[in-house]
């Protein structure tokens, strides 16, 4: 994938909760509380994380297993199917975590080659960042999650600014993908 779509791809799904936020900001607070323990999302986005990391591992060279790949692959979708089962507490907050480690790596993979060109490119590798260390933060204390999604969902002036200023960065990285990274 090149740079320049994944920041557009990004700023543009990162943009559409943040509008919602800044037109409804009590349907996004409410929608926001609930969703660490959501468990229909958690399952969803569970079954996506898994089978994105499925993908990722199918993908990977592994000369030193290779014979054990195929049992791998099975044994590394059952423990993403399983967690739907006996995982329920905090489901949607660990899943999500997940796919931030996920989206972290294809970040730095899909920004790395692009470092001489822009110093721009430091603004994704940041995010890339920051969403590992998130994913880890929440893979650990997915409560975390819940308690900074009601600090941050307190009024609706809290909503608005957050949603604002998220929002700001959204069309940020969306300006980068199609001017400083396009061709990228």
């Amino acid at each position: 994938m090149k740079l320049s779509l994944l920041s557009i791809l990004i700023g543009a799904s990162l943009s559409l909760p943040q509008i919602y936020g800044l037109v409804q900001p009590k349907g996004f607070a409410v929608a926001a509380r609930k969703f660490p323990r959501n468990f229909p999302i958690g399952v969803g986005l569970m079954l996506l994380a898994t089978a994105w990391f499925v993908y990722n591992v199918n993908g990977e060279p592994i000369a030193d297993f290779s014979a054990f790949k195929p049992y791998m692959l099975v044994g590394f979708a059952a423990v993403g199917v399983l967690s739907c089962i006996f995982v329920r507490d905090f489901l949607a907050a660990r899943a999500l975590a997940v796919i931030f480690m996920l989206l972290g790596k294809l970040m730095v993979d899909t920004g790395r080659p692009h470092l001489g060109e822009s110093p721009f490119v430091l603004v994704n590798q940041v995010l890339a960042y920051v969403f590992v260390v998130g994913g880890i933060w929440f893979t650990i204390a997915p409560w975390r999650l819940r308690d900074w999604l009601e600090k941050f969902t307190a009024n609706d002036t809290i909503v608005r600014l957050g949603c604002a200023a998220r929002l700001t960065f959204d069309i940020f990285l969306i300006v980068l993908g199609l001017t400083a990274f396009k061709g990228m």
